[in-house]
């Protein structure tokens, strides 16, 4: 919503804050309430006269998605079906979709593009999978058109240091990494060092948030000029491993880690990097901030600022 709010958009954010801070609206109007509220969402569209929605509300946690699958079912689904079908009676133009590679599953050879078979394997893969093809079912037959973004590892901060990832307890590798480097962790756990991989730990495309961010921006433009639906990775095309990330943060941060080697967790894939030429020709996304070091600088410098200043 930044980069929206600099390029002039008028902005409704709905969140319920049960992961997200109030801090983190910088532009437009907070409504606390729910996506799948759909009284709520018909008022919202039909006062405001929204024109765009941008969908982001989910549950994100592989393995507490296969341990509680009809949390994310319910969260990740069944609230995409409510709010689609407030956006057709109130007549929302455009659609932008925060999916997931967690749809590719296990990729041949760890590759994906987004004509690679869709094999998810956890319930969050499943859950934004099934709201991709809802979306496509319904804008099928409905004037509504969509963008549906698949993103890859999300990572890194905002560069200027004004907003970044600050849930309690989160999963993310760098900055569970990042959060050790300052203290606020005592270890970083590697879950499974057995994979097929190089070094045996799991490889992934790590995304710029801020590059992540640009994609949309992109996506409404591209559905603003009239773009046909599309499906689209978000990613840089090449990937690093657990054991490259955390060799990373330690240089960042100038000391070695506490690392503990742990068992696999349930639903994570070895391998998992996009093929994204496709983003690039259709929406002319181009990222800026494709750099592993670049990555790591701005979430250590996220966390290093949470400790001065921490959100609640």
């Amino acid at each position: 919503m930044r980069q929206l709010g600099e390029a002039g958009e008028r902005l409704i954010i709905l969140d319920n804050l049960g992961k997200g801070f109030r801090q983190a609206v910088t532009a437009g109007e907070l409504i606390v309430g729910d996506v799948g509220d759909y009284v709520l969402v018909s008022r919202l569209l039909a006062e405001h006269q929204v024109d765009t929605v941008m969908h982001f509300a989910a549950h994100t946690i592989v393995p507490e998605s296969v341990a509680l699958p009809l949390k994310y079912y319910g969260n990740n689904t069944c609230a995409t079906r409510s709010l689609l079908q407030a956006c057709l009676e109130q007549k929302v133009q455009n659609f932008v979709f925060s999916s997931t590679a967690a749809v590719y599953g296990m990729p041949d050879e760890g590759y994906a593009d987004e004509d690679s078979p869709t094999r998810p394997i956890n319930a969050y893969g499943t859950s934004k999978l099934m709201s991709e093809w809802m979306l496509r079912d319904v804008a099928a037959v409905n004037p509504l058109r969509y963008v549906a973004l698949r993103y890859f590892n999300v990572a890194g901060s905002d560069p200027t240091g004004r907003i970044g990832q600050s849930t309690p307890g989160a999963t993310l590798l760098t900055k569970v990494a990042c959060e050790a480097m300052v203290g606020k962790r005592p270890h970083v756990s590697v879950y499974g060092s057995d994979y097929p991989t190089p070094d045996g730990t799991g490889v992934r495309d790590y995304l710029h948030v801020e590059d992540l961010a640009s994609a949309h921006l992109r996506a409404l433009a591209y559905l603003r000029a009239a773009g046909r639906s599309v499906t689209l990775n978000v990613g840089y095309g090449h990937g690093y491993s657990v054991r490259e990330v955390l060799a990373m943060v330690e240089a960042v941060g100038g000391k070695p880690l506490v690392i503990r080697e742990e068992a696999r967790r349930a639903g994570d894939p070895a391998y998992l990097v996009a093929r994204a030429e496709r983003i690039r020709a259709d929406l002319g996304w181009q990222p800026r901030y494709d750099d592993l070091r670049a990555i790591v600088a701005s979430s250590l410098a996220w966390e290093r600022k949470l400790l001065r200043e921490p959100w609640s």
